[in-house]
């Protein structure tokens, strides 16, 4: 987490506190359920679409960016952005901004299904301001697909290249006219041997699709392209790279203010969702192989930047503690580098636990007035991999000390719920205040994103365990000195 004014922020984000109720949005859990006969009605038109995918990672990533004119002759503020129902349970991280005003923050979303089941459902986009008759807008929509990407061929040689491929629409689905458009891809490298072509009288500029320019490939443009029209194209790259998939992540975080400490542990399963081994491991060639450092699709190590000032950390499996990892301390970053015990290849999975402590003065604030506290952490602190991460299903969990109340939170990770329940550890007395968080279809570029969790903390609830303590040995001497007064001897000696 980078180093921040974090009072100020802090102090900003009360704002975002005003009522009582947890932010909770469902992204894939619709909130309109519509009859099957509905159709988006037709008030917008697309003026200029351009789409942008980024293959760098190991998930597609879309930015696309499209002028939008209302052409109804009332203002309006819905836009519906269709997705096939066997996608739309794979897109993460959608946001919606204003272009030419991204500081404006990002648009309400939700889902909107239909009461039957479909081939599509839409993702319906709220205006914050209703667009007025013949004026426009241009709107920037970015999202990540998860499990979007298969190897051909399905198995590979322990020591050979991984190809992935990708199926898309070379027309961005959408359910109103578009005027113009086109598609631009960007590949890891120039090794692109398999790709769709498109004959030039589909072009607007009549020239054959798609069109290279490095590691780039271009379709289109395209001219008055009709609502709902697809034209489906697939290409295959070279991605010798692991392609890491966390089908689950458990975060736990725990505030002490008596130990003034932050102990974070996380617990991910894993699995490489790259192209299988057509053979059998074979250990032998993998120690060669590892002198030369070639590029491979098995997953060798993990990095994990951490804050400066963290301590004791630790690195488990289902085994138990694994050796192979190293602790690198930093002035701007401390590195956590982990070795699995085995190369993780395709189709195989590995589960772990690590940990560390920090100080919590990094992350907590006591505001002036009252007994507000404001705890502001990362929301993901995981592996930091070129190849990226996709986490299917994430639950961040927020111990607080006991006696924690009024318990609010802020963050722009889209969730899916929100609860708060009760934790009890050793010499706890009413438990301790957790929140928990859960997430779906994210992607490591969430990183960057914080939690604001703020809560009542008043100075006597701090004395409760002492005070619980110190009675309880009370009670112990107590007992043990009523028990050893008492006679417990049958009967007295008679005397003789």
């Amino acid at each position: 987490m980078r180093s921040l004014p974090l009072f100020s922020s802090c102090l900003a984000a009360l704002s975002s506190f005003a009522c009582a109720e947890l932010n909770l949005s469902q992204p894939l859990l619709s909130k309109q359920v519509l009859p099957s006969t509905f159709k988006p009605p037709q008030v917008f038109k697309n003026v200029n679409l351009v789409r942008n995918t980024n293959l760098d990672k190991a998930y597609p990533r879309e930015t696309i960016n499209v002028i939008i004119e209302n052409i109804d002759s009332k203002p309006q503020s819905e836009y519906y952005l269709p997705f096939e129902s066997s996608l739309i349970s794979r897109v993460g991280g959608l946001e919606v901004k204003d272009k030419k005003d991204a500081e404006k923050g990002s648009f309400k979303v939700e889902v909107v299904g239909l009461d039957e089941q479909s081939s599509t459902e839409f993702y319906l986009i709220h205006l914050p301001t209703p667009l007025a008759p013949k004026q426009q807008q241009t709107l920037s929509i970015t999202y990540s697909v998860l499990s979007a990407l298969a190897p051909v061929p399905a198995k590979i040689a322990q020591s050979g290249k991984q190809y992935l491929q990708y199926t898309f629409s070379a027309y961005t689905p959408s359910v109103y006219v578009t005027e113009k458009q086109k598609t631009k891809l960007k590949f890891p490298s120039g090794d692109v041997p398999d790709y769709t072509t498109l004959p030039a009288d589909l072009n607007a500029e009549s020239k054959a699709d798609p069109q290279k320019q490095g590691s780039t490939f271009t379709y289109g443009p395209y001219n008055d392209v009709p609502a709902g029209a697809e034209q489906f194209a697939s290409v295959r790259y070279e991605f010798t790279k692991p392609v890491i998939h966390a089908t689950r992540l458990e975060r736990d975080l725990e505030v002490s203010h008596w130990g003034g400490n932050l102990a974070s542990e996380e617990r991910y399963w894993l699995t490489n969702q790259g192209a299988e081994l057509i053979n059998q491991f074979s250990r032998v060639e993998w120690q060669k192989s590892q002198y030369m450092n070639p590029a491979s699709s098995a997953l060798k190590n993990l990095n994990l930047p951490l804050h400066p000032g963290t301590v004791d950390p630790y690195f488990t499996d289902d085994i138990g503690n694994v050796s192979t990892s190293h602790f690198r301390p930093g002035r701007k970053e401390n590195l956590l580098e982990l070795k699995p015990r085995y190369p993780v290849f395709g189709g195989w999975k590995y589960s772990f636990r690590v940990g560390w402590n920090a100080d919590l003065s990094t992350y907590l604030r006591k505001l002036a007035k009252g007994d507000t506290y404001v705890l502001k952490v990362p929301f993901l602190e995981g592996p930091r991999m070129p190849e990226g991460i996709q986490y299917a299903k994430v639950h961040l969990r927020v111990i607080l000390p006991e006696g924690a109340t009024n318990v609010r939170y802020s963050t722009n990770v889209p969730l899916v719920d929100s609860t708060t329940s009760i934790h009890k550890t050793f010499m706890d007395t009413i438990g301790r205040t957790a929140l928990e968080l859960h997430a779906i279809n994210l992607v490591d570029e969430f990183r960057e994103r914080d939690l604001i969790v703020t809560y009542d903390y008043p100075w006597t609830a701090g004395y409760r365990k002492p005070i619980v303590i110190t009675l309880g040995m009370f009670a112990v001497f107590a007992v043990t000195w009523v028990l050893g007064s008492i006679d417990t001897s049958i009967g007295k000696p008679k005397k003789v």
